[in-house]
């Protein structure tokens, strides 16, 4: 029975990351659709600049937000489960089957699954600051969204790794993913 939760939550993490926020927001409040302005991705950052600052921001926060869940559904299976299902759900942000699989880039998703891992798997708030405290230094310091997603998701890839790295089964699979 584990393998059909396995795969139920894989699933239900792909559907939600495949809930294309940027999308639903900008034609739900601004009639626009976010894909034929700016840079035509549907992130958090395209939002911001097309549709302003509080659609940027709710988009974000509704990115983070649906990967929480589906790691939060998916830690009552097992914590490798949601490990895998945050990943799925970072997949289905970048390739969405409700956008025709043209996605965003899975930074907010990437910070979701760090927020949800830290609540949910290692119950530890650590996992999630480090590589966020580190985006902002990277951002105030210079000031590009792109290199500071790329530092922040490197520390916090650098840091799971160094504090998880013993010889356990469910760390490494966590690890690898």
């Amino acid at each position: 029975m584990t393998i059909v939760y396995t795969i139920l939550c894989l699933i239900l993490g792909y559907l939600l990351g495949s809930l294309p926020f940027a999308l639903i927001i900008g034609k739900l409040f601004y009639h626009t659709d976010i894909r034929e302005h700016g840079s035509g991705n549907l992130g958090g950052t395209n939002a911001g600049r097309v549709l302003g600052k509080k659609a940027g921001a709710a988009v974000i926060v509704c990115d983070v937000l649906k990967v929480v869940a589906a790691l939060g559904v998916a830690s009552l299976v097992d914590p490798v489960v949601a490990t895998w299902t945050g990943l799925a759900c970072c997949i289905g942000h970048c390739y969405p089957v409700f956008a025709h699989f043209h996605g965003g880039k899975a930074v907010s998703t990437v910070f979701g699954f760090l927020l949800g891992m830290s609540i949910f798997v290692f119950r530890d708030a650590s996992f999630f600051l480090v590589p966020f405290v580190m985006f902002f230094i990277t951002l105030y310091l210079f000031k590009f969204v792109s290199l500071a997603s790329i530092c922040g998701i490197l520390c916090g890839t650098l840091y799971v790794t160094a504090v998880l790295w013993y010889f356990d089964f469910d760390n490494i699979m966590i690890i690898i993913a």
